[in-house]
């Protein structure tokens, strides 16, 4: 009985993770929570208060997924840091470029849909960001220790030169239905770039 609880907000999230990523916050109604989830209004209040506390909750998952996602890549030390990159950049494009079976960043989509409207979502999209940047930062720090880039590389400026150019990247090649500004993004990246520094 004490496990229930816990189970249903988790399913809940889980149903709001989906939902929200494919459609968007405002084209994602309370009804079509409700009946995905199968769970009655009642027990959706009992957990989040509102539905942009809900959503709240849906981003922090999803930041927390998408730091794992990078955490594990990132991790197998025996790699050079930018192959590890690189395969991690190539991972996203995979998961959520436009062959992906739901396109774009739910980061990158949040911001455009309710950053300026909210300001404890756009709090929450600050921070999940500035945790991304910090990720890549630790990596690209490692390529400058290992000699694959110029010791006067700034990690956390270049960290977040890469995490821009990518969520441009990805938002252009979902206004276009094309893979051909994420390829562009790997190129100048990895053989430019970071290939020069």
């Amino acid at each position: 009985m004490t496990q229930q609880p816990q189970n249903t907000r988790d399913h809940l999230l889980q149903v709001g993770l989906r939902l929200i990523h494919s459609l968007g916050y405002a084209s994602t109604g309370m009804k079509e929570i409700l009946d995905e989830a199968e769970v009655p209004k009642g027990s959706f209040y009992h957990y989040f208060p509102s539905k942009e506390a809900y959503a709240n909750e849906v981003l922090r998952l999803y930041a927390q997924g998408e730091a794992e996602r990078a955490l594990q890549i990132f991790g197998d030390t025996t790699v050079a840091p930018l192959t590890r990159l690189r395969a991690y950049f190539e991972e996203l494009i995979r998961i959520y470029g436009p062959t992906a079976k739901v396109t774009g960043c739910m980061l990158g989509n949040l911001s455009l849909e309710m950053a300026g409207h909210h300001d404890s979502t756009q709090a929450i999209l600050h921070d999940a960001f500035t945790g991304w940047q910090s990720i890549i930062a630790a990596v690209v720090r490692e390529a400058i220790d290992r000699g694959e880039l110029s010791p006067a590389s700034d990690p956390d400026a270049l960290a977040g030169f890469l995490l821009n150019s990518y969520e441009g990247a990805l938002l252009r090649s979902k206004a276009d239905r094309s893979a051909k500004p994420l390829d562009t993004f790997l190129h100048f990246t990895f053989n430019v770039l970071l290939k020069n520094s």
